[in-house]
């Protein structure tokens, strides 16, 4: 096992020959390696599988021996410096290489197909093998340095694989968004490691934990100077995982393939700052300050996320603030210091949030059929809704990754959820409350996302605007006629007459022999400026898109059996409190689980009540179309008539608004920053060309003048000379005889 663990380091470096590879054939053969293109699938998933091998032996070795291996090996040697390499294994990081390994092979899978007709088809998978050699060497680094390197090699592949289709506007804009928002971050970690190096003279974390340990037990450093660089540290991980307030760049990610959002922005990229907060928990977890920035930033985030899911139209951008928000209850969790709870969410949610993206994919390669590729109506729930009997498969694992990410029982985010919630309290009961009423709105936005793309009927069509009233959509009416508004200047919805059948389309309105077997029935008509386009109906995804989707749900449906304990006699516990005991013994924390079934689910009652009445409410007002509108007026009957339901009306809108415009932060961030600093760069070119480049050029100006005046002095006469000579001497000696200055 010794000999094993001196040649991990080679680990993250096994994907690492396909980009290499794909680089030489496009740079040697690129005839050739553009038409076998789809071989470079097999490399990629085979490489990775073998990494996940033996990054499953690691974590059953570390379950079983409950140790921790370290392997370094100097770079740099000088009498005042010392810098080394190495790499180190403990339980945080055979937990993130299983998660990396895992998730990575089931999107490198679907991505065969989601991809094969996409002339990125080389480079997508160049960027992917890449981004996994650097998240592996991430999470395997043994210092600061090492994971500095790694962590921008990461962001390097993000900002690729975000813009991977450059040509795009929405997605170049929104991969530099994301590049400028992470340097905000990166230049705090920078800092902040620089700031520990100078306090402790290392840059090993055990040796910066024992060091600082020392020092601030002895009161031998700036406790001030400690705690910003703590925060600077910290800011690199706000960046990364998408924490408030630079969590702006992940929905705008979302503008990259499906399968990247389901890798990098659900399981892994995101995680990266989770990561690292956990990683260098025995060094925040001494410093208190710091400990309650970390709860209250997590707090915040898993409130902002759950918000502005509410409204949103796009399907990826509500995973995305999902995303968010599940991210905020980790960090809340490792503020708290509960370690063990903050690990197992990140497990359960990353199979489950990784599930629900790539269900996500499935469905808009289903609505690309019909409405061709356009962001705007592919990805647009609300012209979404009866795909069941089309998607039957997708819907289920995405019902699946919904129920779990709900926290509905016996799922994966079930147990690991309902633990944070029930430290919560124990921690703070105003943080509790908001934790509790964030995992209601949880329910609440998933099903409503649920509901929207895959039950109830498509008794619309769409038609040019004809200035009609009263044809908003259902999920939009509920918030109100300002948002219809703004859907009405593209397109009419009508809804379908009540003696209409409830099928997608009546067979008054299609033939007989369009509905015959072999005959395929248009599922939308779009009539867009007089231009009609008939659509067949959406179609199940190909095998193997499936096949991840099919494995993908079975992670979610088992691996919150990772933390349930199964037996509590003696010394035994869960699979996860073993897996995790090195760690915790670091932090010096109890290592037992010390809630008994009974507590447990006595304390998960309310939870799940929580959980199940989002799911109601999200039923009542979303489910079918017909009677949405019947559901809106029941809601607006318990309300009188007069102020009280015009105030309820603005409380509506409003929050509608400040989900759907995001809170309006982008657009504070736009206005005091993005014009801010345009304002300014114009002042300051105003200054220099104004004023500096004036008095340059004023200088030689005057210059020239002068010179030009003098050289009409000189006649080359001595006698003239000899005049202005005198006549200069004679009106000084006047003026120094007449004037009073000169007297003493």
């Amino acid at each position: 096992m010794e000999q094993t663990y001196q040649y991990v380091w080679i680990l993250p470096f096994v994907p690492l020959p396909v980009p290499m590879l794909i680089g030489v054939g496009l740079l040697l053969f690129p005839t050739a390696t553009k038409t076998l293109h789809r071989m470079w699938a097999f490399p990629s998933i085979l490489l990775l599988s073998i990494v996940m091998i033996f990054s499953t032996n690691l974590s059953i070795q570390q379950i079983n021996s409950s140790s921790i291996y370290q392997y370094v090996w100097s770079w740099t040697l000088d009498n005042d410096f010392s810098l080394e390499f190495g790499c180190l294994i403990d339980p945080l990081t055979s937990i993130m290489s299983m998660l990396i390994t895992t998730v990575g092979i089931m999107v490198l899978i679907y991505s065969d197909n989601y991809m094969a007709h996409d002339q990125g088809y080389l480079r997508f998978f160049a960027y992917m093998s890449f981004f996994s050699t650097s998240m592996l060497g991430l999470v395997t680094s043994s210092n600061l340095i090492q994971i500095y390197i790694f962590w921008e090699l990461v962001g390097m592949c993000s900002y690729l694989l975000i813009g991977f289709w450059f040509t795009r506007p929405p997605a170049a804009n929104a991969c530099q968004k994301a590049f400028v928002t992470n340097r905000v971050g990166d230049f705090g970690l920078l800092l902040g490691i620089l700031g520990f190096y100078w306090i402790t003279g290392s840059f090993e974390f055990q040796d910066l934990f024992e060091i600082l340990n020392n020092l601030i037990y002895n009161n031998e450093v700036n406790f001030l100077f400690v705690n910003l660089c703590a925060a600077l540290l910290f800011a690199g991980a706000v960046a990364k995982s998408a924490q408030f307030p630079l969590h702006v760049w992940l929905p705008d990610a979302m503008e990259g393939p499906t399968p990247i959002s389901a890798l990098i922005h659900a399981a892994t990229m995101v995680a990266a700052g989770i990561f690292l907060v956990a990683r260098l928990l025995p060094l925040f977890i001494v410093i208190p300050y710091i400990m309650n920035l970390i709860s209250l930033i997590g707090i915040i985030t898993l409130l902002l996320g759950a918000t502005l899911a509410l409204a949103q139209k796009d399907i990826k951008r509500g995973l995305a603030y999902s995303t968010m928000s599940q991210l905020g209850y980790i960090m809340f969790a490792l503020g708290m210091g509960s370690y063990r709870s903050a690990l197992f969410h990140l497990i359960t949610h990353a199979y489950s949030k990784a599930l629900l993206f790539l269900g996500s994919g499935s469905v808009i390669h289903s609505m690309e059929t019909l409405v061709g590729y356009s962001p705007d109506k592919s990805q647009n729930i609300v012209l979404m809704g009866g795909l069941t009997k089309h998607v039957p498969i997708t819907k289920t694992s995405f019902l699946l990754g919904t129920l779990s990410l709900c926290g509905i029982p016996p799922l994966a985010c079930f147990w690991s959820k309902d633990e944070i919630l029930n430290d919560s309290w124990l921690y703070s009961p105003i943080f509790a409350i908001i934790a509790w009423a964030t995992a209601g709105l949880t329910a609440f936005y998933m099903f409503r996302i649920y509901l929207l793309t895959f039950e109830g009927h498509l008794n619309v069509y769409f038609q040019n605007y004809s200035g009609a009233k009263n044809t908003s959509f259902y999920s939009i009416s509920l918030w109100g006629k300002g948002c219809s508004k703004r859907i009405n200047k593209n397109f009419r919805l009508l809804r379908m007459n009540n003696n209409e059948s409830s099928s997608y389309f009546s067979k008054k309105t299609y033939p007989e022999n369009v509905r015959k077997k072999g005959g395929r029935r248009p599922f939308i008509n779009i009539l867009h400026f007089d231009y009609q386009k008939p659509f067949s109906y959406p179609y199940e995804s190909d095998n193997t898109m499936l096949v991840s989707l099919t494995i993908l749900a079975l992670f979610t449906f088992f691996v919150g059996s990772l933390g349930i304990p199964f037996n509590q006699k003696g010394t035994d516990f869960d699979i996860l409190t073993k897996w995790l005991a090195p760690s915790i013994n670091l932090l010096h924390q109890k290592s037992t689980n010390s809630v008994g079934w009974y507590e447990f689910f006595n304390d998960a009652i309310f939870s799940v009540s929580i959980a199940y009445f989002g799911i109601f409410l999200a039923s009542f007002l979303y489910k079918p179309i017909y009677s949405s509108f019947k559901n809106f007026d029941l809601i607006n009957s318990f309300v009188k008539l007069g102020p009280k339901r015009k105030c309820w009306d603005e409380i509506i809108n409003a929050l509608h608004d400040w989900s759907y415009n995001r809170a309006y932060i982008d657009s504070f961030y736009t206005i005091s920053f993005s014009s801010g600093i345009r304002e300014l760069a114009q002042l300051m070119h105003f200054f220099d060309r104004r004023i500096i480049d004036g008095i340059t050029n004023g200088v030689g100006v005057m210059s020239f003048f002068v010179g030009e005046g003098i050289k009409y002095v000189g006649g080359g006469r001595i006698s003239s000379y000899l005049f202005l000579y005198f006549s200069c001497v004679s009106i000084f000696l006047l003026f120094y005889y007449f004037h009073p200055f000169f007297r003493f």
